[in-house]
């Protein structure tokens, strides 16, 4: 069994579990005022294996099937052999943890926020991959025509950043463009190459 495919199993008992264990659910979710006075850090990793609905654990489980063991996890061992295992495990578990950091600063005495799901970790994985394929057609819902994977990349990016600056709605937008910069720049530290060879592919697109 690949580690994404673990990964989706593992989140999906807890998840599954907790929609009808409130006890359960309060006690993993993310929350940034007691984390600190009651030593409870472990928040920072539990809040991404349990998820608001049906339809969040889907979203997110999906679109980690789609982009990991045949995407991300794959080109990571190749590229890297043994350690790309390894290196991908850190690539989501990074992608967990800094993906909320800021968030957990911000509301560090505000008892009315906390936040579940593993939209960071998940971003983390799907821009490791727009690294290695910037040209990678990808399909938005209501979007009739596939766009490059790096445009996609950008778009999400300052969509992500704005929407965080107005600080409406209950998604965690910060998460995702915090998940997203984690995943590029670990990725990049893992051999600088990658990023040559990501401008050089959109240079000869461009050419």
């Amino acid at each position: 069994m690949s580690v994404s495919l673990f990964i989706i199993l593992l989140t999906a008992i807890i998840s599954i579990k907790a929609f009808n264990n409130s006890t359960l659910f309060d006690k993993l979710k993310l929350f940034p005022a007691v984390m600190s006075s009651q030593n409870q850090r472990y928040r920072l990793l539990t809040y991404a294996f349990v998820h608001a609905d049906w339809m969040h654990l889907a979203f997110n489980m999906f679109v980690l099937y789609n982009f990991g063991s045949g995407g991300t996890e794959a080109i990571y061992k190749a590229t890297f052999g043994t350690k790309g295992i390894l290196f991908f495990i850190l690539l989501y578990v990074g992608g967990i943890i800094t993906s909320v950091i800021q968030s957990v600063e911000k509301n560090k005495n505000n008892y009315s926020y906390s936040a579940v799901g593993a939209s960071g970790a998940v971003s983390a994985v799907v821009f490791a991959f727009i690294l290695f394929y910037p040209l990678q057609p990808f399909y938005i819902m209501f979007i009739p025509i596939p766009i490059p994977a790096y445009i996609f990349g950008a778009l999400y990016l300052i969509i992500s950043f704005v929407l965080s600056r107005q600080n409406k709605g209950n998604i965690g937008h910060d998460a995702h463009f915090y998940g997203a910069i984690f995943g590029l720049l670990f990725t990049i530290l893992l051999d600088k190459k990658i990023l040559t060879h990501f401008i050089q592919q959109l240079a000869a697109n461009w050419a």
